[in-house]
């Protein structure tokens, strides 16, 4: 009769781990000389890191133990192969991990691991299994941790707080999340746009066609700090705008850079069957062509009234503006049948505050200090597709996909 481990009443377990440099024919040989054996496999797990092997197989032993590990180690040695056999090994499954830990830095130091290891046992929490998950532009870590008694959003805010000291000590970005299966159902993104999909403002560059940049930006700036009602800024900015010729707006459109690794981003998120989107505070007559190249599937943004072929000074209709863009989130979940907590926003302003505080993700981007306070991550590194690796991606899967529609290449980092 067999029990719930899947071992009879009368087996023994047994645990063999075998290390050493990775070639063909190892697990071959295990499995070989297992098979002439009366045995049955619980489980098997394997990992190489640069090329060494790493490989564990428990299994349950009807017979004699010892004969078991006598033709393992024998069929390991003559494939030049370390093995240690632990008879009476626990067979017990282990519960899935309670969080999601993303440790991501250039580089991520030793300092800074153990720190982190330090805060999470402090917190309670053991570090179940580690990958590595980039290796460019960002090193990545993801580490899969189960902390007790971390089942209440207080708790949970109380470890994003504790790690989110330790990556501002050793500059590097820490991204906590729920494990378990909520991680991996997240189907719609939204990106601001302004310093975060794009490099720079646009309303800046419209303004500096117009000789007021300097007079511009400084209100932006303090708007983006949440020193300023972004609406009351909005109006301000662009009256100094009045008079511009149209044609200047499809020249900005023409000369926005994307920030780098935004392409990217886009072009796996959708390989991964993600509804993508732009929620921006800035202008469809210039954003609309760039969502078009992205073929996205959202965009809401506030729309420049032009007369006679020149900027009045005004925006037509409703303004997205801090509110704006949480019910615009809200609005294009809703046209896509994706609950919110399957939702991502990425953004870097305060008027990003309430669209990252009502997605399942808010993801802060190089972004100003009362975003980073709300955001469930804060990546403060230049390369947007970190925030694939937040979501879980790695860099391998990224580049095998890439490489199999021919656009693989790595831009040298300066």
């Amino acid at each position: 009769m067999a029990n719930h481990s899947g071992t009879s009443l009368d087996a023994t377990t047994v645990l063999i781990t075998v290390t050493g440099p990775d070639k063909p024919g190892v697990t071959k040989a295990l499995m070989a000389a297992l098979s002439g054996q009366d045995v049955s496999l619980l489980d098997v797990e394997q990992v190489v890191i640069r090329g060494r092997l790493t490989l564990g197989v428990l299994v349950s032993v009807t017979s004699d133990p010892e004969d078991v590990q006598d033709v393992v180690e024998q069929a390991m040695a003559s494939v030049g192969i370390d093995v240690a056999v632990e008879v009476g090994a626990a067979t017990a499954g282990q519960a899935p991990s309670s969080h999601a830990v993303v440790l991501l830095g250039s580089p991520v130091t030793p300092r800074a691991f153990s720190a982190v290891a330090a805060e999470l046992a402090g917190q309670g929490g053991n570090i179940d299994s580690i990958r590595g998950i980039a290796d460019y532009p960002l090193t990545g870590l993801e580490l899969m941790v189960s902390v007790q008694g971390r089942a209440d959003v207080a708790a949970d805010a109380a470890l994003r707080k504790g790690l989110a000291a330790v990556a501002s000590r050793h500059s590097v970005d820490i991204a906590v999340e729920r494990g378990g299966l909520a991680r991996r159902a997240k189907r719609l993104i939204v990106f601001d746009v302004d310093s975060t999909l794009i490099q720079g403002e646009v309303i800046e560059m419209l303004a500096a066609h117009a000789g007021r940049e300097a007079e511009v930006a400084a209100v932006t700036e303090r708007a983006m700090r949440g020193e300023l009602d972004f609406t009351q800024s909005l109006h301000e900015r662009v009256a100094a705008l009045a008079g511009l010729d149209a044609a200047v707006v499809d020249e900005v459109a023409a000369s926005l850079e994307l920030t780098p690794g935004a392409r990217t981003t886009i072009r796996t998120l959708h390989r991964l069957g993600y509804h993508c989107g732009l929620v921006s505070g800035g202008f469809r007559q210039v954003i609309d062509g760039l969502a078009h190249e992205l073929e996205l599937d959202f965009v809401r943004a506030n729309t420049l009234e032009i007369v006679d072929g020149h900027l009045t000074g005004r925006v037509i209709g409703e303004v997205v503006d801090r509110a704006g863009k949480a019910r615009a989130l809200r609005t294009f979940a809703d046209q896509v049948g994706v609950p919110m907590e399957q939702t991502v926003a990425v953004g870097d302003g305060a008027n990003d505050i309430d669209m990252l505080s009502v997605a399942g993700l808010g993801i802060a981007f190089n972004a100003k200090p009362a975003l980073r306070e709300v955001a469930d991550a804060a990546l403060s590194h230049p390369f947007l597709d970190a925030v694939l690796f937040i979501l879980g991606v790695t860099r391998d899967e990224i580049e095998a996909a890439d490489a199999a529609d021919g656009v693989l290449r790595r831009v040298p980092l300066q």
